[in-house]
């Protein structure tokens, strides 16, 4: 059956499935001490252009956000999320699981307003029962976000300028990174995100990887003892190659960032396809999500020959889907489903 359920239902890129099969009889070291993996982490560090930086690679987006914000966060220290944010939303608490309570502001299409965020700072601190209360010292944001959207440059900026004001951590899931830098609404680079987050990962699960995300800290900022702490939080791979080779694949001759534009390319046929038909979008999404807005009738008939997700119900009649398109999405599923719909 044809799908546009998510962008993780495909396995791995076949330049990726190549490497990890002609390593595969290497003896290598363990941990990620083997030489594919600290290549990856160069190749990583100069794509962002941040030499000093520090590449760690977990296996994935929720590991990745528990292990980040629990060793970089004291005991009594929170984080603060969009309501719907992933960590707040559909990670099943793994946060609170780590002892950090997750802050939930309202959001703006997915996003967090540096307005929205700087009136709750200013509310807390001028509480003098805060002594009794959760301290904020980091601010988590999705790019892109879960409804697709983007930070621009000038809104990133203003939040980094918020943490540095309070002294809060910013952290950036970059689940789907690639798909929102290579969105061509996009003003938003690599090297700018290495910059302004004092950390942030490069999703691989979502664009071309089996799994594995590769966490990037700014110098100094890689949490005291972080491969120990890893190791409690049983997040570190003794086989630390199974993601190494995989990354050093993805940023060889810029794959992560073609593979990337596949999906935004395929993301604009398909929201073409949907306009050119008269159907309604619940938001305008530059990047591989699209939400679409669909009777009850229409969601029933398309499903019986193409999968997507259910995102949530506007009322009795009719429904918000999301079609998501990945690295591996081609011209003939579009084509596919403009037959279908």
């Amino acid at each position: 059956m044809l799908s546009f359920e998510s962008d993780y239902i495909i396995g791995a890129h076949e330049k990726v499935l190549e490497a990890l099969c002609k390593t595969n009889n290497e003896i290598l070291s363990g941990y990620g001490n083997d030489a594919h993996t600290q290549n990856a982490k160069k190749l990583i560090k100069k794509a962002c252009n941040s030499p000093e930086s520090e590449v760690f690679f977990l296996t994935g987006g929720t590991q990745a956000n528990a292990v980040v914000i629990s060793t970089m966060l004291k005991s009594f220290e929170g984080v603060i999320s969009a309501k719907t944010g992933h960590i707040a939303l559909h990670e099943v608490g793994a946060i609170e699981y780590t002892g950090h309570k997750v802050i939930e502001l309202d959001p703006d299409i997915g996003k967090l307003k540096a307005k929205t965020v700087r009136n709750y700072l200013e509310a807390f601190y001028g509480d003098e029962n805060n002594a009794m209360m959760v301290v904020p010292k980091m601010i988590y944001i999705s790019h892109p976000t879960e409804y697709g959207t983007l930070y621009s440059k000038e809104e990133l900026t203003a939040l980094r300028d918020i943490c540095d004001e309070y002294g809060m951590k910013l952290f950036l899931d970059g689940a789907r990174l690639g798909y929102g830098l290579m969105s061509r609404e996009t003003d938003l680079t690599l090297p700018d995100i290495a910059q302004l987050c004092h950390v942030f990962y490069i999703g691989g699960t979502k664009i071309g990887a089996l799994c594995g995300e590769a966490v990037v800290f700014a110098k100094g900022e890689m949490p005291e003892r972080f491969l120990s702490q890893t190791k409690q939080h049983g997040a570190m791979l003794a086989k630390g190659r199974l993601t190494g080779v995989q990354f050093e694949a993805l940023f060889t001759d810029d794959l992560y960032f073609e593979i990337s534009k596949n999906a935004i390319d395929r993301a604009e046929e398909l929201k073409n396809l949907f306009a050119s038909r008269g159907y309604e979008f619940f938001l305008d999404s530059p990047t591989n999500q699209q939400f679409i807005i669909l009777t009850n009738e229409q969601m029933a008939k398309i499903s019986e020959k193409c999968r997507f997700g259910f995102w949530e119900r506007l009322d009795e009649n009719r429904c918000v889907v999301r079609f998501a398109t990945s690295f591996a999405t081609t011209k003939a599923d579009v084509e596919a489903l403009s037959q279908i719909i």
